[in-house]
């Protein structure tokens, strides 16, 4: 049996050259080489991110990134919105919830985002009064679709909110200026940074978000940012609480994106998700997100007829050697999403073709030959 080539929301292609970056004797790392090799990472981080921050990093993965989020700038019964288009938005909203803030939900129809003026009139609103922050997911892989982060930034900037943006499924593949947009607080993870493990979390804040961060009385020692900011500049690697081994992979990725440049790398998740879109249409498939200016460019979400279940669309898609995924919680038997990102070393074209058999194998009429010529005509003129 083959090995399924994966594209499942939330995988990530990783390349040769990151997994070969640990050697035996990198794990013995001298003091002086862990501060170089720290000083260099936050550097490039701080590049992708766009800022002039500090950027912190802490082990964990993406729960515990929204987690140190919600906990170090915020007190219980503070008032936060958190906009809901999918499962990351909800996750962040059951955190805070769990900590005693008064959580807001914004939610939009599936498929759609919540846009500035959606914000603008609940902060105008008497709800609205005492709002301590706006929390929102800038790229939410349930559902495939991409807020506007600038104009959120100006509404929040406005009424003199903390802006807060979950970058998890964003940094590295969307285009993210933190410091021009407004952004006091992004939280991210190394997913689509082309590193093997993802399990490291990182934290961007500017002053004001460290002004709330003093104030701040959610009850948090793991995730204490500014425990952890005291200390990251004096690690040694006798206390050092990062993995060295995922510092050198993580290096290595930086080094590959830098030296390919961030744009060229944004510029081609565009173009591959705009290939993959096109062809699913081609083959007389519907896309969930119809707006390409909301089109995530890392995932693809497509609905399945009232007929088919998606679960028989992920096994045929498994067996052919192509991984995809279902949907989280509702409409989970009613839509399949395909993962874009990543090094980006997979066949897209194949891709399609399996899922029109797949389709084809529920009695659904797709048209391969359509499908294919479309996506190659889109990449070859892209």
């Amino acid at each position: 049996m083959k090995m399924p080539f994966s594209v499942t929301s939330g995988c990530t292609q990783v390349s040769q050259g990151v997994f070969s970056s640990i050697a035996p004797e990198t794990t013995r790392c001298p003091d002086r080489d862990l501060g170089k090799l720290l000083e260099r990472i936050t550097e490039s981080l701080r590049q992708i991110f766009q800022t002039q921050n500090e950027v912190l990093i802490l082990p964990g993965g993406e729960a515990g990134a929204l987690e140190g989020a919600v906990v170090n700038f915020f007190s219980p019964q503070d008032k936060v919105v958190f906009g809901i288009m999918g499962e990351s938005g909800n996750q962040g909203a059951e955190i805070a919830e769990r900590f005693g803030l008064q959580v807001l939900r914004l939610g939009s129809e599936r498929g759609e985002v919540i846009t500035a003026q959606d914000v603008e009139l609940l902060l105008r609103s008497e709800a609205g009064k005492d709002i301590k922050g706006v929390f929102i997911t800038h790229n939410e892989i349930s559902t495939g679709v991409v807020t506007d982060v600038e104009k959120l930034g100006e509404v929040c900037r406005k009424y003199h909110v903390l802006f807060l943006v979950d970058a998890i499924n964003s940094l590295g593949v969307i285009d993210l200026k933190i410091d021009e947009w407004g952004v006091d607080v992004a939280v991210a993870s190394l997913k689509n940074l082309i590193t093997p493990d993802p399990c490291l979390s990182l934290f961007s804040a500017n002053d004001k978000a460290w002004k709330y961060n003093a104030k701040a009385r959610c009850p948090r020692y793991y995730w204490d940012l500014a425990r952890a900011r005291k200390y990251f500049h004096h690690l040694t690697p006798e206390n050092l609480h990062i993995p060295v081994e995922l510092l050198y992979h993580l290096d290595e990725a930086l080094q590959i994106i830098k030296k390919e440049g961030l744009e060229s790398i944004l510029a081609y998740y565009r173009k591959l998700s705009q290939m993959l879109r096109r062809g699913i249409e081609a083959l007389g498939l519907e896309l969930l997100v119809k707006d390409e200016y909301i089109a995530s460019p890392s995932v693809t979400v497509i609905k399945v007829p009232e007929e088919v279940e998606a679960e028989k669309i992920v096994s045929f898609s498994k067996k052919e050697g192509i991984a995809i995924t279902g949907g989280d919680r509702e409409p989970s038997g009613k839509i399949v999403r395909v993962e874009h990102s990543g090094y980006c070393a997979f066949d897209i074209a194949n891709t399609i073709a399996t899922l029109g058999r797949a389709f084809q194998a529920q009695e659904v009429a797709v048209s391969l030959g359509k499908g294919l010529s479309r996506a190659w005509e889109v990449y070859d003129n892209g």
